[in-house]
């Protein structure tokens, strides 16, 4: 029986054992592998997420009418995602990219973690920071977190973070800091009263951290946004290049322009302290834009936040490392928030041995070398509603609703027929001509292929109405 490559190691010389065990560590994780022996350093990682961003605001991902130069610049020199997904609404896709596992595992694949809610993200999956942190990495979070707060256990510093400042959820008030009538604002776990524009305070923040980072140790910031979801503010001097804008889209270009303006700070923090060659930047919005065409600009994309089609679904991102990411690049291959985990961890050379499976996939050599993607299929959601599939040119979506054309039903009944559709999202990134009855074997294949994730989801947890006040 041939021997497992451990065993063969145990019986070689020490040197060529130890070339055969990087030989088949190298046969895992290639890319990665090879890319930590190259540069004998870990990157620094920025994280920096925009919440509610329609896929064609910005420059670099199509849009025309409001300047982001800071961010279009950073897009430029590396690879724009042209086929980047996300969780149709905030804190599912919070929780993949803090988790690499699809929200479907621990039931946060429906709705958001409101302020009184009795959960979090489950305190048995690792996060993204806690990961890097073992790898050696100083970790910070500047935003919203929006994962949990009804116990502390659930924060930002008892999941990973060294440093954490911001707030807990979403839709406060970007000048007061008040959510439902309470403070939202934080460090490090206490209150903080304070003045300022949430975006200005938070590139204020990331501005300081990246002041106290050396080349000596490794950084993990982490910077999500709250803009430029509602409630739509921003100081004046902000509104005023937009004139011809009509409200309220005239405001959401001026909150625009003030996180473009912070992204710019951040860059020109790590330019300034020498770490720019060694650090990769990654930007994604959190979901689509909300309510397309009067506030946001989805671009060609069908529909909006809170869908799964492609405008709720899928968003502007990039990435960027100068020299380790091709400048100048577009990449369409289908990606997935989940696999930033992997992806991250293999580069920071931390591990990813764990209890629970991951669904992310290492996807660098995809951003490197323009490989296919590493995904079969990627799935957008399963919920008791219904959910969406994407696979190759491919997606199918599942509506589950009343028999007589009603209203959506949080639940199906036993035997009740979906509404079926199938798009070539590659020819049909609009989603305009529903091809399931021409190509019914595809449909049954894709439909057998969202099954198999819907028998693994488990139930829903879903926050009650909001308790009077």
């Amino acid at each position: 029986m041939p021997l497992r490559p451990s065993e063969s190691a145990a019986r070689l010389p020490l040197g060529f054992a130890a070339l055969v065990l990087a030989a088949a560590l190298l046969s895992i994780c290639p890319a990665t592998t090879a890319l930590a022996a190259e540069t004998g350093r870990a990157p620094n990682i920025v994280v920096i997420l925009a919440d509610d961003l329609g896929y064609a605001d910005c420059g670099f991902s199509g849009g025309r009418e409001i300047r982001t130069p800071h961010l279009d610049k950073l897009a430029a020199a590396g690879v724009v995602l042209e086929s980047h997904y996300v969780q149709p609404v905030c804190s599912p896709t919070r929780a993949a990219l803090m988790t690499g596992r699809y929200p479907i595992r621990y039931g946060l694949q429906v709705g958001v973690i409101r302020p009184w809610a009795q959960y979090g993200l489950p305190l048995e999956e690792r996060t993204l920071a806690q990961a890097l942190r073992e790898a050696g990495y100083n970790t910070a979070i500047f935003g919203k977190w929006h994962l949990g707060s009804f116990d502390q256990a659930y924060w930002p510093n008892a999941r990973g973070f060294d440093d954490a400042y911001g707030h807990l959820f979403g839709a406060l008030d970007y000048f007061t800091h008040i959510r439902d009538g309470k403070l939202d604002w934080y460090r490090n776990g206490q209150p903080l009263e304070e003045e300022g524009y949430t975006t200005h305070l938070l590139a204020r923040e990331a501005v300081r951290f990246v002041r106290q980072q050396t080349a000596d140790k490794p950084f993990f910031l982490y910077l999500p946004f709250n803009a430029v979801h509602t409630p739509l503010q921003v100081p004046d001097e902000y509104m005023k290049p937009y004139a011809e804008l009509k409200e309220p889209r005239r405001k959401l270009a001026g909150m625009l322009a003030a996180m473009d303006e912070a992204v710019g700070q951040v860059v020109d923090a790590i330019d300034k302290q020498g770490l720019r060659e060694n650090t990769l930047f990654v930007f994604s919005s959190d979901n689509g834009g909300y309510q397309p065409g009067r506030v946001t600009d989805n671009g060609p994309l069908r529909a909006g936040k809170g869908t799964l089609y492609e405008g709720g679904v899928r968003a502007a991102a990039f990435a960027t490392w100068a020299g380790r990411l091709p400048a100048g690049s577009r990449n369409k291959e289908p990606l997935h928030v989940v696999d930033w985990y992997p992806t991250l961890v293999k580069l920071a050379g931390g591990s990813l041995q764990q209890p629970l499976p991951l669904d992310g996939r290492d996807i660098w050599p995809t951003l490197a070398e323009g490989r296919p993607s590493p995904h079969e299929d990627i799935l957008l959601n399963a919920s008791p509603g219904g959910g969406a599939l994407r696979a190759g040119q491919w997606k199918l979506k599942i509506t589950f609703v009343a028999p007589q054309g009603g209203q959506r039903r949080a639940r199906p009944r036993r035997g009740e027929a979906p509404q079926i559709e199938l798009y070539n999202v590659v020819t049909d990134v609009g989603e305009q001509q529903n091809v399931e009855g021409f190509f019914p074997e595809k449909s049954l294949e894709l439909r057998t292929r969202y099954e198999k994730y819907a028998s693994q989801a488990v139930p829903p947890r879903t926050s009650p109405p909001a308790p009077e006040r």
